[in-house]
């Protein structure tokens, strides 16, 4: 067990604090060789945005299709004769979640050879003409990107019809890290930094929120992970539009990348954690752990380190499972609270745009 090396305190100064919130790469170059001070001033941000809440949500993951055209090095969940559910077993996850009380719905998958933006629609109306008060979270930047090259449209077009079919809001994933070096090496198919970019500030000019991620831990340097953060950060100033930053440890089981990969140790995970609390105050005010690839109990530590938020229930988790997450695929609101509170937080339930729940 790691435990904090900090005394909890808000009456905590640090000379960045007196500068303004913008902290530029130098400064956060410097705060990770000084995890003392980092992890102190992430929880001081914690707390004063948050107070001592930890959020979680009620959702499933339906993982539609791992049939992929895609050749992104760190995917062990794509296959050329994969799976593609049809919409009634589609439904049928959907009415589970249902039962579960589940208020989000997370539809993301591979680039299933064929598909075009009126298949995408017509999941989100499937699911939407018999689940109305399901939030519809789903398709990424590059999904979104894929439909539109297959359909001769343009994204704005494309996020258009998608918002007309149901769409809510829509996963920041294929992010990985948005440095084109880095890109070429470990999704060298994928949209282009400036091309993800460009399908995010489109989705948010157009009123449907983001989230934001990272994928990191892999063949990036601490630089690139940096240019990330602060590329991330310029785009919501400009638009706003992200709820919240997801921070993604790369899996290293299963995949063509992991064999030239290290595997990063809790410590580091941290560290990355607190960082990405400091380098977004106070634009991003959710940072969110994964406790399928932290673990639970590291992913309950991250909260001592800048984290508010756990994320969702999923009751489904293909991608990061293949590729050696040990977690199972479900953690219940009741398992929630017991991490968070064992951790001396405040659990509550929210919505997928963070509005509290009950």
């Amino acid at each position: 067990m790691i435990s904090s090396p900090i005394h909890e305190d808000s009456a905590f100064d640090d000379p960045l604090l007196s500068r303004g919130r913008s902290v530029d790469a130098s400064s956060l170059l410097s705060l990770w060789k000084e995890p003392v001070r980092l992890f102190r001033l992430a929880n001081f941000l914690r707390e004063e945005r948050c107070g001592d809440v930890v959020t979680y949500v009620v959702n499933r993951n339906v993982n539609f299709t791992n049939r992929c055209v895609g050749s992104c090095r760190f995917c062990a969940f794509r296959r050329d004769d994969g799976y593609l559910l049809c919409e009634e077993e589609i439904l049928v996850r959907v009415e589970e979640a249902e039962r579960f009380s589940a208020t989000e719905i997370c539809i993301q998958g591979g680039l299933a050879p064929g598909l075009v933006l009126e298949d995408y629609c017509r999941i989100l109306e499937a699911v939407k003409e018999n689940y109305p008060r399901m939030h519809l979270h789903a398709f990424s930047p590059m999904e979104v990107s894929y439909m539109s090259e297959n359909s001769g449209t343009t994204v704005e077009e494309s996020i258009r019809d998608l918002r007309a079919a149901g769409l809510g809001s829509m996963p920041g994933t294929a992010a990985e890290i948005l440095v084109d070096r880095v890109r070429a090496e470990i999704c060298p198919s994928k949209l282009s930094t400036e091309e993800w970019r460009d399908v995010i500030v489109t989705a948010h000019s157009l009123g449907v929120p983001t989230t934001s991620t990272i994928l990191y831990g892999h063949v990036e340097r601490l630089e690139d992970r940096i240019s990330h953060l602060l590329l991330i950060r310029d785009i919501q100033a400009e638009t706003g539009g992200f709820t919240e930053f997801v921070l993604l440890p790369f899996m290293p089981a299963n995949n063509d990348l992991g064999l030239s990969s290290r595997r990063i140790d809790p410590f580091e995970n941290l560290k990355m954690h607190a960082l990405a609390r400091v380098a977004l105050d106070p634009l991003i005010v959710n940072i969110q752990a994964s406790w399928v690839k932290l673990g639970r109990e590291l992913a309950g530590r991250a909260t001592h380190w800048g984290v508010n938020d756990l994320g969702g229930t999923l009751m489904e988790e293909n991608i990061s499972r293949t590729a050696g997450a040990a977690e199972g695929e479900v953690m219940t609101p009741r398992q929630f609270c017991d991490l968070i509170e064992r951790n001396g937080r405040v659990p509550a339930e929210r919505t997928t745009l963070y509005r509290r729940v009950g």
